[in-house]
């Protein structure tokens, strides 16, 4: 027995050493476990402590980004009570210009209006010549400063919006006609040639401003051009009117063709020209086509002429729109010997300027200055006039067109009646329209008072 004990014993301890090694080995694997844990948690640990330096990082841009933002969004705010601002006193300004120029205009082109009736005294054929050469002298300088004042007055109505175009069919062959024959004696002054080329067509325009622009362009076209002739005409494009003036001037350059719409601009060929003013005509044209959406284009080439044209929309046969006749067409002549003309106008220049002017024309006048004396008028059952002259705005808030009413209400509607005024403005026109009236604008040249009359008093006597 005592032999066998040792090896038992030896057994033992190999089996316990077998066990041990499997237990190490064991244990081993977990501790490399647990180290391989510890490894990625402190991996995690220290990518989330990187997150978190990295999430304060941003917070801290983010902001820095939301302070600036802020400080921006007050600037932009600033800047657009600024602008706000700055709209609101612009607008103002421009009402008081409006307001301003309208007043002044209307100021100023009363005496414009009493100096023309006064001055077509000096223009009869009994006056002697120098006489006559020193009134024509007069009455061009006249005509500059009413050119210029209109001009301002439309520059300034344009620029507020106030001017509404009227939009109606206006049949070509009537409007060439009469725009030939009021430039025809500048045109014959300088040895030129105007002609307008027949057309029966119709366009969709303001009659009013389509007519101002052409003028304009022909205009333009006879105070540069010293030799050969003016022609205006009229072409369809597709569904358009181009409505071409031509002219046999000295043309205009490339380079002045960019600007020569803008104000106060005048080309080199005003050089040569002895024609004041201040380059404003073209401008003029220009802004009426704009409000039109006439489109307003030139071509040109020195010493070739010019091509101005106006595009508007077609309306048809002009032969199927009944159109009214410009009085100033009108060939009847009516005597004015008697004729019985009430002048309604609470200035006494105009009155006294009026009464000199239909004193000549054999006229028998009666003046009056408000409705006071309208209603002591028609009280009187011996006079009844043949037509009424009357200013716009009386005294006391009052118009001319109130006194008409009074006095149509006694002699009948059909008692024709002319409006004349300073004011310019759409509501003005339209409410003597409406009236059943005729409009003249100051200052009024003479002869175009004197054909309206006629005009106006052959159709009562006819009808």
């Amino acid at each position: 027995m005592n032999a066998q004990a040792p090896a038992s014993l030896f057994e033992d301890d190999v089996a316990d050493l077998e066990t041990a090694k499997r237990q190490l080995f064991k244990l081993r694997k977990i501790n490399a476990v647990l180290m391989q844990r510890v490894e990625r948690s402190m991996e995690q640990q220290a990518n989330a402590y990187s997150l978190f330096q990295t999430a304060i990082g941003l917070e801290g841009q983010v902001r820095v980004r939301t302070e600036e933002l802020k400080n921006a969004l007050t600037r932009l705010e600033r800047i657009n009570d600024e602008l706000v601002t700055a709209r609101d006193s612009s607008e103002r300004a421009n009402r008081f210009k409006t307001r301003f120029f309208t007043a002044v205009g209307h100021d100023l082109l009363q005496p414009l209006h009493a100096a023309r009736l006064s001055l077509s005294g000096l223009t009869e054929d009994e006056t002697p010549a120098s006489e006559r050469a020193i009134a024509h002298q007069i009455d061009n300088a006249l005509s500059t400063v009413e050119e210029l004042l209109r001009t301002i007055l439309d520059i300034s109505r344009l620029e507020a919006g106030v001017i509404k175009p009227d939009l109606r069919p206006v049949a070509l062959t009537d409007l060439f006609d009469s725009l030939v024959s009021s430039l025809s004696p500048l045109a014959i002054a300088k040895n030129l040639i105007i002609t307008a080329r027949p057309t029966t067509a119709a366009v969709l325009s303001d009659p009013v401003m389509l007519r101002r622009i052409l003028q304009n362009l022909l205009a333009n076209a006879v105070h540069y051009t010293h030799s050969g002739g003016i022609k205006i005409a009229a072409r369809k494009r597709g569904g358009n009117m181009l409505i071409e003036v031509w002219d046999t001037g000295p043309g205009i350059s490339a380079a002045e063709q960019r600007w020569i719409f803008e104000e106060f601009q005048r080309g080199s060929a005003s050089e040569t020209s002895r024609r004041g003013g201040f380059g404003l005509g073209l401008s003029i044209a220009q802004r009426m086509a704009e409000t039109l959406n006439h489109p307003l284009a030139v071509c040109s080439k020195l010493g070739h002429g010019s091509r101005f044209s106006v595009s508007a929309p077609y309306a048809g046969n002009a032969l199927q729109i009944a159109t009214p006749t410009s009085p100033a067409l009108i060939g009847k002549a009516y005597g004015f010997d008697g004729a019985r003309v009430l002048v309604i106008d609470n200035d006494q220049t105009v009155q006294g300027a009026m009464r000199t002017l239909l004193d000549r024309w054999s006229c028998q006048m009666r003046f009056v200055s408000g409705l006071t004396e309208i209603s002591a008028l028609i009280s009187d059952p011996r006079y009844r006039p043949d037509i009424i002259l009357a200013d716009f705005h009386l005294d006391f808030g009052d118009t001319g067109l109130t006194a008409i009413s009074y006095m149509r209400a006694v002699c009948g509607n059909a008692l024709p009646a002319i409006v004349i005024t300073a004011n310019h403005s759409d509501g003005i026109a339209q409410a003597v329209q409406q009236a059943g009236c005729e409009l003249l604008r100051k200052p009024v040249r003479p002869a175009e008072l004197r054909a309206l009359m006629q005009h106006l008093l052959a159709q009562h006597v006819g009808g």
